[in-house]
């Protein structure tokens, strides 16, 4: 009985293969440049609304990169789709995290080094003491 077993063993099929075929459907389903998808905009559209928020982004709207980045998230991390509107994207990202950075940078420098890291220039620095320096204290 043990005779009639067979001890070749065969590797399982794969149940999730990858195909090689260009016309498989994962090659043939649309790709959008917003995360809305098909309600999202047309690619003319998108390149409008992309070089829109890069650009107020420098008008002290560093946040618009941030939305931008979000909003053309396919753009951003589908190195071969829509030419024209990635390098709005990109350029959106690297702002944002080089803004990011540098507040961050900031605020920690004041809430952790304080008066220890400026000495004496701490006082003109900081905010809360305006009024007093400004006299404007004693009419209460």
């Amino acid at each position: 009985m043990e005779a009639s077993q067979s001890n070749t063993t065969t590797a399982p099929a794969n149940p999730n293969p990858i195909p090689n075929n260009p016309n498989s459907i994962l090659s043939s389903t649309p790709v959008w440049p917003t995360i809305d998808g098909p309600l999202g905009l047309t690619e003319d559209e998108s390149l409008t609304y992309a070089r829109r928020f890069y650009k107020f982004g420098f008008a002290l709207l560093p946040w618009l990169w941030a939305v931008n980045c979000f909003y053309f998230w396919p753009v951003l991390f589908n190195s071969r789709s829509f030419p024209r509107i990635r390098p709005y994207v990109i350029r959106s990202a690297v702002g944002f995290t080089v803004f990011t950075t540098v507040l961050c940078s900031w605020a920690l420098t004041f809430a952790i080094g304080g008066e220890q890291l400026f000495g004496p220039v701490w006082d003109k620095l900081v905010m809360y003491n305006v009024a007093d320096r400004l006299g404007l204290t004693g009419w209460i």
